[in-house]
Order: C-alpha cells, then sequence, then structure tokens
C-alpha cells in the first residue's frame, strides 16, 4: 500500500550569522523571505524513505551522517533511505562547522555541537521528517515535464584567445563559444492523496545565486513553490535542485543596465515562476506512473584529492593568508570578478589539501519510489553528470539532485581540467571523480531496478 506524506519548517536563523557562498565575508541584516526545510515520506508498507530538500548551501558529508542517523532513528527507518538535497542557495546560513572548514580531519560531532545553529537545524530537520511520517495518507503518482528555456544558462566560455573563463561577462565581445550544453527539462512528481492535500515535487536544475546580498532569502526556490501552490488548489510543493555545477542565471547576450530583470529579486521571481508555470502548462497530461515499492541504496566511491603542485604551496598559503587580513579585493587589486574570485578559490583550496590524505571515499545515494528513482551527487556536479545519469536509467522517471547526502564541493567533468576555469581551480578532488560518480549512481539505480 503505497502513501506518501508531506511536511515544511521554517529554518531562518538569527540575523548576524554569516551569509554562504562567496569569497567574502557576509553577515545577514535582514530577511527577504523565510528559509525552509520541506519533507516528503514514502512507505510502500515495509520500508520508509524520505526525501528532503533544505534551503540552505550545504552539509558536509560527515554531518550529514550524524543527521540522517538522527532521522532515522526518529521516524523507524535506515539511515541509506534518508536523502537530504539541499537547494544550495548563497543567501542562507553560514554555519562555519557545516562550511569548508569541517573538513574530514575533524569530528562531525563536535563540529555540530559547537554551533548553535547546526544543533538546532538538526533538531529542526529530524521534526520534519517526523511530520512527514505523520502526514502519510494512501495516494496514486503521476508525473509530467516541460522545457524551459532562457532560466538556466552554462557559465564556462571559451574566448577567442583559446583561454576558458567562467562567467566572462555581459556582451564580452572576446567570447568564442560556450562549453556545454542546459539540460533545460524540468519534471513534476505529482502525488494526489486520499483526503490529505496534493503534493507536487519540481525538479530543475540551475544555480541559486540571483539574489546576493546580505538578507536572507531562499532565492528562486522560493518562487517555484510560491507560484505552485497558488496555482495548484489544495497543494503542497517541493522544489528539488538537479546539476548545476556549470550552470547560473547569467544570460550573457543581455546587458544589466539596458534590459530588464537580468539579476536580482526580480530575476529570482522570473526564473521561479517560469519554473513552476513551465511545468504547470503541462500539468493535465500528466499520466499515471506506479507508486509502489519504496527502496534505497548508496555506496562509496574512491577519489584522489587534488591537492595541487609542490611549487604552488607557498603561493597558496601567502595568497590565503592575504585574503584573511585584507579581503579578496586588496589581496589582489590587478585581477576583477572571477578572475580574482578564481585564484583566491584556489589558493584556499591547496591550503586546505596539503594536510589531508591522498584519497578519500565520496557517497552517491538513491531512493526508488516505484517508477521514480531519485539519485543524488555529495556536491555540485555538472549538467553533463546529471543528462549521463538519466540517460542510462532503466527507470521510467529518473531525477538527478545535487548536494544530497553531503557537499563536498565542485564535481567537474574532465575534460573541465584541460580547460581551465573557476570550476576545475576550486574542486578538491582530481580528474576522472565525476565520471566514477555518475558510473557509481547508474549501477546503484540498476540494483535498485532489479529489487
Amino acid at each position: 500500500m503505497f502513501k506518501a506524506g508531506f511536511a515544511r519548517v521554517d529554518i531562518t536563523p538569527a540575523l548576524g550569522l554569516g551569509i554562504a557562498g562567496y569569497y567574502s565575508k557576509r553577515i545577514s541584516n535582514g530577511v527577504l523571505d523565510p528559509l525552509y526545510a520541506t519533507a516528503v515520506a514514502f512507505s510502500d508498507g515495509k520500508k520508509l524513505g524520505l526525501l528532503l530538500s533544505v534551503d540552505i548551501i550545504g552539509i558536509t558529508q560527515g554531518c550529514a551522517d550524524i543527521i540522517r542517523k538522527e532521522i532515522a532513528e526518529s521516524v523507524g527507518t535506515s539511515a541509506e533511505g534518508v536523502f537530504i538535497g539541499c537547494t544550495h542557495i548563497h543567501t542562507g546560513p553560514l554555519v562555519e562547522e557545516f562550511s569548508d572548514e569541517a573538513n574530514i580531519l575533524r569530528n562531525a560531532k563536535e563540529v555540530i555541537d559547537a554551533s548553535p545553529y547546526a544543533a538546532w537545524l538538526v533538531k529542526r530537520l529530524v521534526d520534519v521528517c517526523r511530520m512527514a511520517a505523520d502526514d502519510m495518507a494512501e495516494g496514486k503518482m503521476y508525473v509530467t515535464s516541460a522545457e524551459v528555456k532562457d532560466v538556466a544558462f552554462i557559465r564556462r566560455y571559451r574566448m577567442k584567445d583559446g583561454s576558458v573563463r567562467t562567467n566572462p561577462g555581459w556582451q564580452n565581445p572576446d567570447v568564442l563559444e560556450k562549453i556545454g550544453k542546459e539540460d533545460e527539462t524540468a519534471t513534476l512528481l505529482i502525488i494526489k492523496r486520499e483526503g490529505k492535500k496534493e503534493i507536487g515535487i519540481v525538479n530543475f536544475q540551475v544555480h541559486p545565486d540571483v539574489i546576493g546580498g546580505a538578507k536572507f532569502s531562499a532565492d528562486y526556490p522560493k518562487f517555484v513553490r510560491d507560484t505552485y501552490e497558488r496555482n495548484v488548489p489544495n497543494s503542497l510543493c517541493m522544489y528539488l535542485n538537479g546539476p548545476q555545477g556549470d550552470t547560473n542565471h547569467i544570460d550573457i547576450r543581455l546587458h544589466p543596465e539596458k534590459d530588464p530583470c537580468t539579476w536580482g529579486y526580480d530575476r529570482a521571481r522570473y526564473m521561479g515562476k517560469k519554473i513552476a508555470m513551465s511545468v504547470l502548462s503541462n500539468y493535465e497530461l500528466a499520466r499515471e506512473i506506479q507508486g509502489g515499492k519504496v527502496d534505497f541504496a548508496q555506496t562509496l566511491v574512491d577519489a584522489r584529492h587534488n591537492k595541487g603542485a609542490e611549487e604552488d604551496i607557498p603561493w597558496a598559503l601567502e595568497l590565503a593568508k592575504r585574503y584573511r587580513e585584507v579581503g579578496a579585493n586588496d589581496a589582489l587589486p590587478h585581477l576583477t570578478g572571477m578572475q580574482r574570485t578564481q585564484q583566491v578559490a584556489k589558493a584556499l583550496r591547496i591550503e586546505r589539501l596539503k594536510d589531508y590524505p591522498d584519497e578519500r571515499t565520496l557517497r552517491v545515494s538513491a531512493l526508488r519510489v516505484g517508477d521514480v528513482i531519485f539519485g543524488g551527487y555529495p556536491g555540485e556536479p555538472f549538467t553533463e553528470m546529471g543528462t549521463r545519469f538519466k540517460e542510462a536509467s532503466k527507470f521510467p522517471v529518473t531525477i538527478a539532485a545535487c548536494i544530497v547526502n553531503g557537499y563536498e564541493g565542485y564535481f567537474p567533468m574532465q575534460s573541465a581540467f584541460d580547460d581551465g576555469a573557476y570550476e576545475s581551480f576550486t574542486t578538491r578532488f582530481g580528474r576522472g571523480t565525476a565520471e566514477n560518480l555518475v558510473a557509481a549512481l547508474i549501477e546503484l539505480s540498476e540494483k535498485l531496478y532489479k529489487a
């Protein structure tokens, strides 16, 4: 007997907490809109699976392990059945113990206990899962999809001089071509329940770094949820972000001073409304699919750290020191924009990884709900990692998600290491990691398909 439940809780911190996402300090000084954790519980009468979407930039793999264990113990399932996705907003809290400094050399329990917000957040995630499990009712599942144009844009470009730049600037005349292809498909999973509100799960893939500033906001995912719930009577909506490591909202064909709605809160509203309305335009075309069996699995993948060359360490340590003393602008006054950011990011990566072991393990996770497979990567996967998984999957409906059960940085495809630019400069993991993660997730989905 297939059942599903829904719950949502507010996770907005008090003001004064740092905001995550940039290489410059931002202290929260206001709230544009609340941040939420959303949970959907699935049960087939034998197993219980929990799908979460949390309005934060991410949590490290070690901390995710602790949270999943506490949730599992609270609701009576296996930790493998807890699938925690993060929307990856850049106007959410910087919980330092969940940031890059909460690395594998530290004890994750101590990391959580050291931060009042982190400890409270764990309790809220346990709460929302218990509430979702308590809300379960029998239901049927339906699915539809739609193309969403002019919302997600590849952000890596080859320049006319042969170099590669991330976000090269509006209407840059030196751009030759973009590197990669956007996945412009949005999926809508609908669960119609007896005597309960309908659940809609929307999946699309683009960076939620649209608003900027120092006020808390759930960015465009908020507007996906709000638009859906306004247009579908008696409904509740979850937004699950997909592989977005090489896409964002910037359409370089536009001019920020001449064209309307190129960035900021209005752009986030435009993106969220368009994603939601695109799938809702096909709402009546949704086909029924099997709810049935609930199952889950995870596997570990060995990955080599991207430690950098020995000769780069003195440069990296000096730049990292300068960055902390005077900030990115004054540390590298001769550079601007993403060129400055990627140098700082590279230095911090080399500084951090110099004491790491050569290898570590990463986890990929999968949750099966009848004809649907949710597959998750523990960081920021390139778009191709999502499309490869979807193309290889045997399930009628395949949903790929980013920053699931861990946030361990970027996963560039191997070709990006040859091209260079921000993502390959900052990734903690070496060549082939992305491809190995994709292969592992495909294998995991095949295992669940045959089970």
